[in-house]
């Protein structure tokens, strides 16, 4: 087999896999001579060659997976001879007549390669700038230079701000200050998470994958806010919710075969209760994933890498977060109904070819996620990332903890401090959670004193930050987060002390506390709720 390369987050990735698909076929498919009708063919292959050879090539390959199913790679080579990837030994193709045979085909001497589109210029939407590199050398520099800011600012605040000019009257250069707004916390929210999903896929800007006019904050405080204790989302309008016989036939297939006495039992009733189910997802007018988010998603599928597990769940836990309400319920609650037939033993067989586990994949795949218009590579993707979900649904479909916990702070602060009238902010100076703090304005005067604790506070606020996440950054080798902390404890030994209170026992070698991130297991699953 040929080895692929890694097909990095960015735009147009599923035109980018494509072409490496591509790549890979004709350079790695066998070839040779074939008698058909006769007459002598060389350079040729047959059909179910072609698919014993993709398939495994595509069950190998980490974009795609060991879930492909040879269908799924009939499939693919029917697109292949609709895009004349291949021709039949005739030179004839643009069909999908293709089938798991011995009719010959072989490869047209034009390249079958797509375009790659020119990205579009992104300077007329909105931007979340790249959040600062922990491995860049000159790291410490960056956040040691809150302090000069401050110093700075100090400098250039009236005298009457400082103290010793309590006396004197209010002049016009104070600035006013205003409370911080619903639509001023909303940004937070929106900013915040999206700025940590940045990171996460490590893109110059996000507009390379996401079309941020469609992301609600609203959307993202209610699914973080509004859960119950199994951690479900729950809905203001219940008129919006699964309906109650599809709830109904969903909690009986996921608690079988403890299901309500009232509902009636015959041979194959449990098949029937699954089509019904199925059947409802598909009628919903697009796919639980939304059409707006395919290609966050479908990048977000780059992640899904050796060894980089932990990385794809964390991004997949913020993606999920900007979903409407009522989709992340449904998939919530389809992940969870899919997770637990496929885990139950005394589930009869609900298809006499297929396991459950990879039944539950195929079956739900199309109606979690899908583009609007029509991807080569669709149904391949969306598999590969229903098994993943469906995997670590308890992981990827809770609320992350140390998002909720740092947003809520920034909040919690800035109503403290306020903001200026002029609009300055953190977006002005860096990141919201972890850059340096505000120019702070205040409408009453201060002494000199109050203003050097607060100075003070604010350094150490950014300090303590930054050193929770040289703790928490799972993109950090073992040996950089080493000597990043080391750094950090010659230069900042308080507060590391009090934040690694063990490390002196231990000859100074830094421990590092287990992530922020704490997934609590429920200890009985009720899929109405």
């Amino acid at each position: 087999m040929m080895s692929s390369h890694v097909i990095t987050p960015g735009p147009y990735r599923a035109t980018k896999l494509w072409n490496e698909v591509t790549r890979l076929f004709r350079a790695g498919m066998p070839l040779r001579k074939h008698r058909q009708n006769f007459r002598h063919h060389a350079s040729c292959f047959t059909a179910s060659a072609a698919v014993d050879w993709l398939h495994q090539l595509l069950r190998n390959n980490s974009n795609f997976g060991p879930d492909v199913t040879r269908q799924q790679t009939v499939q693919l080579l029917k697109k292949f001879l609709k895009n004349h990837v291949i021709e039949d030994v005739k030179g004839r193709w643009g069909t999908e007549d293709l089938e798991d045979n011995g009719t010959l085909y072989r490869f047209p001497s034009t390249s079958p390669l797509k375009t790659i589109p020119r990205a579009a210029p992104t300077s007329a939407s909105r931007s979340i700038k790249k959040r600062p590199s922990f491995r860049d050398k000159d790291v410490f520099f960056k956040f040691r230079s809150i302090k000069k800011h401050d110093k700075e600012t100090q400098e250039n605040v009236d005298p009457a701000l400082q103290g010793g000019g309590e006396n004197q009257p209010m002049g016009e250069q104070q600035v006013p200050r205003r409370e911080l707004t619903v639509e001023d916390e909303q940004e937070i929210w929106r900013d915040t998470t999206l700025t940590h999903l940045q990171r996460i896929l490590g893109v110059a800007s996000l507009d390379e994958v996401l079309d941020q006019r469609y992301i609600n904050p609203q959307n993202i405080i209610h699914n973080m806010t509004k859960v119950n204790k199994h951690g479900v989302v729950t809905l203001d309008d219940k008129t919006n919710d699964l309906p109650h016989w599809v709830l109904s036939a969903m909690k009986s297939l996921a608690n079988w075969p403890k299901y309500d006495r009232e509902q009636p039992s015959y041979p194959g009733f449990e098949r029937d209760v699954f089509k019904t189910v199925s059947d409802y997802f598909y009628s919903l007018p697009q796919p639980l994933l939304t059409y707006e988010l395919y290609e966050l998603f479908i990048n977000v599928l780059g992640l899904l890498r050796p060894h980089c597990e932990r990385v794809a769940i964390e991004a997949l836990q913020l993606c999920t977060l900007l979903l409407p309400p009522t989709s992340r319920r449904k998939l919530q609650l389809l992940m969870r109904m899919m997770s637990r037939i496929s885990q139950n033993v005394d589930m009869p067989r609900l298809h006499p070819a297929i396991g459950t586990r990879t039944l539950m994949v195929h079956t739900f795949s199309g109606c979690v996620l899908g583009s609007a218009e029509e991807c080569d590579l669709d149904e391949l993707l969306a598999t590969r990332l229903v098994s993943f979900l469906m995997d670590h649904q308890q992981s990827i479909l809770s609320v992350p903890e140390y998002l909720l916990s740092a947003i809520n702070d920034h909040i919690q602060y800035l109503r403290a401090v306020q903001v200026p009238v002029d609009g300055v902010t953190n977006a002005d100076v860096g990141d919201p959670v972890c850059a340096p703090m505000p120019i702070y304005a205040f409408c009453h005067q201060i002494s000199g004193a109050e203003f050097e604790q607060q100075k003070a506070e604010s350094s150490q606020k950014a300090m303590e930050e930054l050193l929770e996440i040289l703790l928490t950054d799972q993109r950090l080798s073992e040996k950089d987060r080493r000597k990043k902390l080391k750094q950090f404890q010659k230069q900042y030994p308080d507060i590391y002390s009090r934040r690694c209170p063990s490390s002196d026992r231990e000859n100074n070698k830094p421990k590092i506390k287990p992530p922020l991130l704490s997934i609590k297991k429920t200890k009985a699953f009720s899929i109405r709720n």
